[in-house]
């Protein structure tokens, strides 16, 4: 059996590693930051907390004979990224990415792309007073000097400090529905939500309902993929390129 990992905990590490777990030819391993304190766990087998680093990871893909990596962390997990790419060099085992697509525009959307989320905070005075934060409880920090502006975040986890004067923490987990997203949207009097381009559609009804509000909304945009590294936007895709592996 060819030993795959997978640097999971996204809707699609979850489905990649359940799709292995039916080829009798395979055993999957998936790997979680541990991040989140009730993570939803995937098929197969399943290991919590960090490598230590490429050295930790290479030397972990070694021991562990592994013939294939699959990178289907978030988008904006860009250090785990860069780390399995430096892995995966120094062991010569094969690497993919599966990355969701982003998301697109259509029309009415009143986005404002910024390139971090230090931008977004630097945006905001100018948009709004009353934010709908949905990027995650570890960057919420970055709006903490924003004294003028009420926020309502969004996050599976509390946030630690520091954190906005005026914030309201939201404690969910999607996927979310639009009818949701719009009395989210009215009833807390939203006038601009900031979020990141994460894609995929569990998260997407927001962008919808804020479309429909006429809200602007400030896209932090994600960060490129390792240099050289293959990339499968689906599933489907990243079975096939593990499949025709030698």
């Amino acid at each position: 059996m060819r030993h795959v990992l997978v640097l999971g905990g996204t809707t699609e590490g979850r489905a990649l590693a359940a799709a292995l777990a039916e080829l009798p030819s395979l055993r999957v391993t998936s790997s979680l930051a541990g991040r989140v304190a009730e993570p939803r766990l995937p098929a197969g087998e399943v290991r919590i907390g960090g490598f230590g680093g490429p050295d930790g990871l290479a030397a972990w893909l070694r021991t562990e004979r592994v013939a294939a990596v699959v990178d289907a962390t978030h988008p904006f997990a860009a250090g785990m990224s860069r780390n399995a790419a430096l892995a995966a060099a120094a062991t010569d085992v094969p690497l993919l990415v599966l990355r969701r697509p982003g998301w697109a525009t259509v029309d009415g959307d009143r986005w404002h792309r910024v390139p971090s989320l230090a931008a977004a905070a630097e945006l905001l005075p100018a948009l709004g007073r009353r934010v709908f934060l949905t990027t995650g409880r570890q960057g919420i920090g970055t709006f903490a000097h924003l004294d003028g502006l009420h926020f309502l975040a969004r996050s599976v986890d509390p946030p630690e400090p520091p954190l906005p004067t005026a914030l309201e923490v939201l404690l969910d987990r999607g996927p979310f529905t639009l009818d949701g997203e719009r009395a989210l949207l009215r009833g807390h009097r939203i006038d601009v939500l900031v979020t990141k381009d994460s894609g995929g559609a569990a998260t997407a009804p927001k962008l919808t309902a804020a479309r429909e509000l006429g809200l602007p909304v400030v896209v932090v945009e994600r960060p490129p993929l390792p240099a050289g590294v293959p990339a499968a936007p689906d599933v489907p895709t990243a079975t096939h390129w593990l499949q025709q592996l030698p």
